[in-house]
């Protein structure tokens, strides 16, 4: 039994293989940008909408909501981001439930790429609302002997988001491999239904970390809120 599917080939021509985890991660992507074209190329104004334009709005408003909950405003500036790596990583999680399906969220080096992704985007952000000396001066408080401290600390919770997703997902899958091979028939089936509901937790969970770590970055002095705010909604609106 692979831990991991990094270790399963699909394609092997030669000297060229594919594993699962980069095979299904193109997968989804192929997946995700298919439906969003199919849906957005009959988009209407009006009330009599397709059930899927209603379903695509319904999950755009719900990530819009809940980003401007955790504080970043204009939540338009952070969906793009935030949503994308939402929907891939609950996309990944719920296939996970179709049989031959190795989910690339149990993979380390997916999960890595996700929390990298992250740690990339916070000091980007973080930058562009505090300038480049308001944001790392945020690394010398209280005191500039802090620095280290929270140079690792900033590290360590990237790596705490990768481990975390990759743990979570590869042990559901484990746990559902053993009971397969134990109790064939209802105990896989009740595991199944509780890893596609775990798969939807930490797929939340994951994009409201990367939320509030971004905030932490990009947030300012209540006297500079308002006309960062302004300025960002002239700029993305």
């Amino acid at each position: 039994m692979e831990i991991s599917p990094d270790g399963i080939v699909i394609i092997a021509l030669g000297k060229f293989t594919v594993n699962a985890t980069v095979f299904f991660t193109w997968l989804n992507i192929l997946l995700l940008t298919a439906g969003a074209a199919f849906v957005t190329a009959r988009l209407r104004e009006t009330t009599k909408m397709s059930r899927w334009q209603n379903l695509l709005e319904v999950i755009v408003e719900g990530i819009e909501r809940q980003v401007e909950d955790i504080g970043l405003r204009p939540a338009r500036e952070f969906v793009p981001f935030l949503g994308t790596i939402f929907l891939f990583i609950l996309t990944a999680n719920i296939l996970s439930v179709i049989p031959g399906y190795q989910a690339p969220t149990g993979s380390l080096s997916t999960t890595t790429a996700l929390g990298i992704c992250v740690f990339i985007a916070i000091p980007w952000w973080g930058i562009r609302r505090r300038g480049f000396r308001g944001y790392f001066g945020l690394y010398l408080r209280p005191s500039p002997f802090m620095l280290p401290f929270n140079v690792i600390g900033e590290l360590s919770r990237t790596l705490a988001l990768a481990v975390r997703l990759f743990g979570n997902v590869m042990s559901g899958g484990m746990i559902a491999a053993i009971l397969l091979s134990v109790v064939p028939l209802i105990f896989p089936v009740v595991m199944q239904l509780l890893g596609l509901i775990t798969g939807v937790i930490q797929a939340y969970i994951f994009a409201v970390l990367a939320a509030v770590y971004i905030a932490a970055a990009v947030k300012v002095e209540a006297g500079h809120e308002g006309q960062l705010q302004s300025t960002g909604g002239r700029d993305h609106g």
